[in-house]
């Protein structure tokens, strides 16, 4: 008993003496303790997302990404942007077309369904704040009754399906004919040659009716010399209307005749940025376009929700895509996994109110 106390005692004994533990050595480890965000009123949003960086977690990715789009919407990075999910339909659709008509946008790659709503607006459709369930009635059955009156439902927006007959009018009127009679000509059109005439037609009508709302995204590329790539026209309502108009005519699309004016325009940009919003077919396009180019991306932001877990692109991260040789291995590039029509217009208004001031 004795001999252990004494020994207990020169451990104390040693410890009183000086000796002490030394911290241990720390190479990734700096000084950079996380802020407070600070709110007030009057506050710009540039200024809010610089106090997002103060922040940790999905603020401090959403401070990034300002970052890194402020230097992409430089006017020397040519800017692949590419648009998924229904971010027409939920109101994102003037963001994007001003954007291309301030220069911010050099090439955009989107789905057919963001140019189908896109066009609706154009030439007089709306699309309509909705319920998910209403009151009283399960998912189900309040769909069922969607479905009797006649409207669709994108989460909580509503859209009228006779909007989508006039669509189709704007097609078989305004759009097809001109594109019939130059594959009269010269064979298939290209997918990007349907967008542009798409575009101008939707210009035309949004004109001429004189429709409150404005002329939109493909209306904005194609009076700024904007190409818009859609690899998957087939995948929407556009697709599906250009199908069967191509049944009783000389009309069809040559899906590969794309691939060489944007591959040129990744080979000769000198520095490129990609900003994604969504996955899918869009966001694969975009990026896949370095690989036969003989540099990468520079700068790259991505605005998803899904999880990188489940080894789907949609979610695969941007640093993944290094791997690939899809960006330069010291680009800047972050991504914010968050809903899309939340985190999109706080990244463009911060970065361009930076670019402002």
């Amino acid at each position: 008993m004795s001999d252990e106390h004494d020994h207990g005692s020169d451990d104390g004994d040693s410890e009183a003496d000086g000796e002490s533990h030394h911290e241990p050595e720390r190479e990734t480890f700096s000084h950079d303790p996380v802020g407070h965000a600070e709110v007030r009123a009057g506050m710009t949003v540039g200024e809010l997302a610089d106090q997002y960086g103060n922040a940790g977690v999905g603020a401090a990715d959403l401070h990034e990404a300002v970052d890194v789009t402020e230097s992409m919407f430089d006017d020397d990075v040519t800017v692949f942007f590419g648009l998924a999910g229904a971010m027409v339909p939920t109101g994102m659709r003037r963001i994007v077309a001003d954007l291309i008509r301030e220069g911010h946008i050099d090439v955009l790659v989107t789905t057919g369904a963001n140019l189908t709503h896109d066009a609706i607006e154009a030439i007089g459709g709306k699309h309509h704040h909705g319920e998910v369930h209403a009151e009283g009635k399960t998912e189900r059955e309040h769909d069922e009754t969607l479905r009797d009156e006649g409207v669709d439902r994108i989460y909580n927006v509503y859209l009228p399906q006779e909007f989508f007959a006039d669509f189709e009018s704007h097609l078989r009127e305004e759009v097809f004919p001109v594109l019939e009679e130059e594959c009269e000509e010269e064979g298939a059109v290209s997918i990007q040659r349907l967008t542009e005439e798409l575009g101008r037609a939707n210009a035309a009508v949004n004109e001429r009716d004189d429709v409150d709302e404005g002329p939109g995204i493909a209306a904005a590329a194609y009076e700024n010399d904007v190409p818009i790539y859609c690899p998957a026209v087939q995948d929407s309502v556009l697709g599906l209307q250009a199908w069967m108009y191509s049944q009783t005519g000389a009309f069809t699309l040559d899906a590969l005749a794309d691939m060489t004016p944007l591959t040129d325009i990744a080979f000769h940009a000198e520095e490129a940025g990609a900003f994604v919003v969504g996955g899918g077919v869009p966001k694969n396009f975009t990026l896949q376009t370095m690989l036969v180019a003989p540099d990468a991306y520079d700068y790259a932001v991505q605005l998803t929700m899904d999880p990188k877990q489940t080894g789907g692109l949609s979610g695969a991260t941007l640093d993944e895509a290094r791997s690939w040789g899809k960006l330069e291995k010291d680009a800047d590039n972050v991504s914010v996994y968050a809903d899309a029509t939340i985190t999109f217009p706080l990244v463009v208004a911060a970065a361009l109110d930076r670019l402002e001031n």
